[in-house]
């Protein structure tokens, strides 16, 4: 492996925190393909891939770089994670967990093949919530909802909620 691939945050944040993802020591315009993937708590696999082209300096920069085909098109610096498809269908991706993270892996490969050329880079990202955040499952006729409760008390505190309709 020859590229670096440097995120900032490093090591870890919050899963709403935008992340900035550069890779450095890749050859002048040099095709590559990124893919993260993540195993949800149940071990389902889910996958994001997109293509990219290095700079003239053999640097790729998610935030100025737009990807050229895979899971989206465009100039998408969250990409690889909004993107992230489950490799089974009909499968999504919940966290009942919410003290533990999420480890998305971040990999770069040579070229633009489907499966992907040579390992060229790797790192591994962990998402996780504030902590002391509560997952509260919220039932209402057919409304299925999940409300992750912010830890504190007060008008201040934020709440986000994860909708389901049978």
């Amino acid at each position: 492996m020859a590229a670096t691939v440097t995120l900032e945050p490093a090591g870890r944040c919050c899963w709403d925190e935008p992340v900035r993802i550069a890779v450095r020591g890749l050859a002048p315009e040099q095709p590559v393909t990124l893919r993260a993937s993540l195993r949800d708590e149940k071990g389902a696999l889910f996958r994001a891939h997109a293509r990219y082209c290095a700079d003239t300096d053999g640097q790729l920069d998610l935030a100025r770089a737009p990807a050229l085909g895979g899971s989206f098109v465009g100039l998408e610096p969250m990409g690889l994670f909004w993107a992230l498809e489950p490799e089974k269908p009909l499968l999504r991706l919940v966290k009942r967990d919410v003290q533990t993270p999420f480890a998305v892996e971040l990999e770069v490969f040579d070229g633009h093949e489907p499966e992907g050329g040579r390992l060229l880079g790797r790192a591994v990202h962990e998402r996780d919530f504030l902590p002391g955040v509560r997952r509260e499952p919220v039932r209402a006729g057919r409304v299925r909802a999940t409300l992750f409760l912010p830890p504190g008390e007060g008008s201040r505190s934020r709440a986000a909620w994860d909708f389901q309709r049978r």
